[in-house]
């Protein structure tokens, strides 16, 4: 099986331009494709997983990858599937996090002299003169066809701003750019991002010609990449220090049913012929299959050591274990206490478990939320610093999320 038709056969693949070249150049090993990261956090989250992955994959088939870090870009905020403008970040902010990107990075991509390249946007889009840029490349997007792309008609409805609408053409420069700088012949992105990716196509064959190969391909066939990364209303990140490796772990064992083998297909690297034998599996088997997919991603994130102390962890909470020491664990100081005592809210809130006080006061009234074994029947119970001591209190929300307080 070619690089290209294993793609296909995990699902990989939405939409493509030239197929037939595409294939051609991936299976031989000579496409230099890039995909971008807007850096609007500090670290990369689980929803980023496609993206990485698929860069792995191709860069062991031989590829070039090129991790674009949207230092420019983000300064203006893409507008795909949002109701609302992004937050503003300063170019400080932007440069932390693409630091941070960065690192993470490393551990999926192999960088380096003659290998993966990591570049900036900032780079060229920071010291674009605007009327030069207007001359350069304004006549070649038709604003007509813009406001028909679907990246823009959901903020039609709520007021797209005019620093939005300039995404698409910031986007479709880098490509450009791209191309002409780096030899950059190809783009991948999710499928939200057709719109903006066949921008910066376009752009290549108006400016150098149609014989210019410039291709582009889109991921996600459907909505499974955009459930990635979410859970209980919060993120789902790379960095230890944001999801520790067990919540990490937690996660991915947790996806529903109709959507693990799915997610083995897309995100791990076993071999296909052992993920189609697990197609037939049902019932308890998919609780195993959860188990491997877990396993897999968190090695993958953490190492195998981390993956090793999760799985441990979970085994113990579920299977009946004692041994609880690889739990996600907050120490409280006397701080934290009020008259020797501290409110399940509270806890809530510091363990993660519920976003704000209001959250966590709904989920111990939906009788959500136990102290130990004890359900938590009232909004306003507090437990007693004394119960810190030793072993410490262990907090769940639901069947699933545990959070362990000592002193």
């Amino acid at each position: 099986m070619t690089i290209y038709d294993e793609l296909k056969a995990r699902g990989l693949i939405a939409q493509v331009t030239d197929e037939e070249e595409i294939k051609n150049m991936i299976n031989a090993g000579k496409a230099t494709f890039y995909i971008g990261f807007d850096c609007t956090a500090d670290s990369l989250t689980a929803g980023h997983f496609m993206a990485l992955t698929l860069m792995k994959r191709l860069q062991m088939a031989g590829n070039r990858p090129i991790a674009l870090i949207g230092g420019g870009t983000t300064m203006i905020g893409d507008p795909s599937g949002r109701t609302d403008m992004r937050k503003m970040l300063t170019r400080e902010d932007i440069d932390h996090n693409a630091e941070c990107f960065k690192k993470q990075m490393e551990r999926f991509i192999d960088f380096g002299e003659g290998k993966a390249m990591m570049v900036n946007n900032a780079d060229w889009l920071m010291n674009l003169n605007y009327v030069g840029l207007l001359r350069e490349v304004g006549a070649c997007f038709s604003v007509n066809n813009m406001l028909r792309a679907e990246c823009y008609k959901q903020r039609m409805e709520h007021g797209l701003s005019f620093l939005e609408f300039n995404y698409m053409i910031m986007q479709s420069y880098d490509f450009y750019y791209l191309y002409q700088h780096y030899g950059c012949n190809m783009q991948f992105g999710g499928d939200d991002q057709w719109s903006n990716m066949l921008g910066g196509t376009e752009l290549i064959r108006r400016k150098l010609g149609k014989d210019a190969h410039a291709m582009t391909i889109t991921l996600l066939t459907d909505a499974q990449g955009k459930k990635m990364g979410k859970t209980a209303g919060n993120a789902v990140w790379l960095d230890p220090n944001k999801t520790s490796p067990f919540e990490f772990y937690q996660y991915w064992r947790n996806v529903g049913d109709a959507d693990v083998l799915k997610c083995i297909r897309m995100l791990t690297f076993l071999p296909l012929e052992e993920i189609d034998a697990m197609d037939k599996w049902e019932g308890s088997q998919l609780n195993r299959a959860k188990e491997i997919l877990a396993w897999e991603l968190t090695k993958l994130v953490h190492g195998e050591e981390e993956a090793k102390k999760a799985e441990a962890a979970a085994k113990a909470l579920f299977g009946g274990g004692a041994d609880n020491s690889n739990m996600p664990t907050t120490a409280l100081n006397a701080e934290d206490f009020t008259d020797g005592k501290i409110t399940v809210i509270d806890l809530l809130v510091k363990a993660g478990l519920c976003t704000t006080k209001s959250d966590a006061r709904r989920t111990i009234q939906q009788g959500g939320v136990f102290v130990g074994d004890d359900k938590v029947a009232d909004v306003s119970i507090a437990v007693e610093e004394s119960r810190f001591d030793g072993d410490g209190v262990i907090i769940r929300k639901g069947k699933k999320n545990f959070h362990k307080f000592t002193k």
